[in-house]
């Protein structure tokens, strides 16, 4: 399945204005559920529904859920951030806390 089919099967998202990563009490990315984002709090919104936070296991299913976008983040570092963010947490690298942002 392509990003959008996999975006279809998420849950909705209405209830949120953004997400927020953490590392202890660090904020090291916001999300905003905006256009060009949306698709990426979507996906981090679920991650954090299954696992409870971005550990490697679900930063693992979060490339799978990218699908052809991940390839392009690997080819094209800095292009895709959200993207890259979950590439060395699938690889072992500190998990992330989540922080919901409510509308």
């Amino acid at each position: 399945m392509n990003f959008a089919e996999q975006l279809a099967q998420l849950p909705t998202i209405d209830h949120l204005s953004a997400i927020e990563l953490l590392n202890g009490d660090e904020i090291v990315a916001r999300i905003e559920n905006k256009p060009g984002q949306s698709g990426s709090v979507r996906v981090y919104h679920a991650l954090y529904q299954e696992f409870g936070a971005i550990s490697d296991i679900a930063a693992q299913k979060g490339l799978r859920l990218y699908a052809e976008h991940t390839q392009d983040a690997e080819q094209n570092p800095g292009k895709h951030p959200n993207i890259d963010r979950l590439i060395p947490i699938a690889s072992g690298a500190n998990p992330l806390a989540v922080r919901l942002i409510a509308a």
